[in-house]
């Protein structure tokens, strides 16, 4: 007899309509797999051909099991297998290049840090959900929490994220605005280590740039300056985004995946407004939540948490809307899934000239 559609085990294009929910309890394994691979070292040793037996010998594992993990791995796409029966193992092109330690892009510490802070996340959101932030026994939502763990993190694994990651989408980015070759001023709010406004200042010799964040964080990006021989064109400027002032006269300010982290995101989109010379061009990346549910999900698992904290990640259109709320002229929308975690809506807001 005929099934009602709706009993139909069977989702399109064959799988069974369970079948995203189990991939999605398997996905707790292939990240255990690879979190192995980078703490033990055996990911590093696996840039030269190994055999299973060859590398639980030196890792002192067990060699059948062993095999089975390396072969997960290469199901993941992160290893090549060549050989028959006894195969060898190595390291693909792009896991050598992101996740060796030794490679000048590597975000195998940066990695880490993610699956860290993501799975200690999933262990508080069935608290956040029936009691909030404050019957979770969470600090506020706009506190800055542990500076020197701030400015560590800073140092090590946001680094490694911004400097492998941020700063080729950044410029991809900048690269494609007729203002940013002609600014002479610029500012990165929020920069964190710097990174992206140092690559700025490589590119451009005669820029002046400027970091805003906390001062533990910038005191970081000042370092990087001064090792870079940058730092006759670097101003760190140190504070809080909430009260403190910005400076002013930039031709160009870049702002990443920081107004999550303000109480008033429509204060801070003044600040920059006022902060810009008649002409400047304010560069405003941020992740949304899309309407349609495929794209929301892109972005909901990464940020899911930081809403639950009392965090601000808003629809699609928010952050546009404030923008020519504040004055700006025009307002461009980009969008990049070159960023770290989720795609980001790349908004371009041109202030008018006098």
């Amino acid at each position: 007899m005929d099934m009602p559609s709706s009993l139909t085990p069977m989702a399109s294009g064959g799988a069974h309509a369970l079948q995203p929910l189990w991939n999605l309890a398997a996905a707790a394994i292939q990240a255990e797999a690879l979190a192995l691979a980078l703490e033990s070292g055996a990911l590093d040793r696996l840039s030269s051909p190994h055999t299973a037996a060859a590398l639980a010998q030196v890792q002192g594992w067990h060699t059948a099991n062993t095999a089975h993990w390396l072969e997960l791995l290469w199901a993941m796409g992160l290893l090549r297998r060549t050989g028959g029966a006894d195969p060898a193992y190595l390291l693909e092109t792009g896991a050598m290049r992101y996740l060796h330690s030794l490679s000048p892009e590597s975000c195998g510490a940066a990695w880490l840090f993610r699956l860290r802070s993501l799975r200690h996340s999933a262990t508080l959101l069935p608290g956040l959900v029936e009691h909030g932030p404050a019957g979770n026994g969470a600090s506020a939502p706009w506190a800055q929490g542990n500076a020197e763990g701030w400015a560590a993190a800073a140092r090590a694994q946001i680094g490694q994220e911004q400097r492998a990651v941020s700063v080729p989408a950044a410029l991809a980015v900048l690269g494609r605005l007729p203002e940013t070759v002609a600014a002479r001023r610029m500012l990165d709010l929020g920069g964190g280590p710097g990174w992206i406004a140092l690559a700025l200042l490589r590119a451009l010799p005669t820029l002046q740039a400027s970091v805003f964040d906390w001062p533990e964080a910038v005191a970081v990006a000042a370092h990087n300056a001064a090792e870079s021989g940058l730092a006759a064109r670097f101003t760190a400027l140190g504070g809080d985004l909430a009260c403190d002032g910005i400076g002013e006269g930039y031709d160009l300010v870049w702002c990443s995946s920081v107004l999550h982290f303000v109480p008033d995101a429509a204060a801070v989109v003044a600040k920059v407004f006022a902060a810009l010379e008649d002409g400047g061009v304010f560069v405003c990346a941020h992740a949304e939540v899309d309407d349609a549910p495929e794209a929301a999900l892109r972005t909901l698992p990464y940020y899911l948490p930081m809403r639950l904290m009392g965090r601000s990640v808003t629809r699609r259109g928010v952050i546009e809307a404030l923008l020519r709320q504040a004055g700006f002229a025009r307002v461009e929308r980009l969008e990049s899934c070159g960023f770290p975690l989720a795609p980001l809506t790349v908004l371009v807001a041109r202030k008018a000239t006098a």
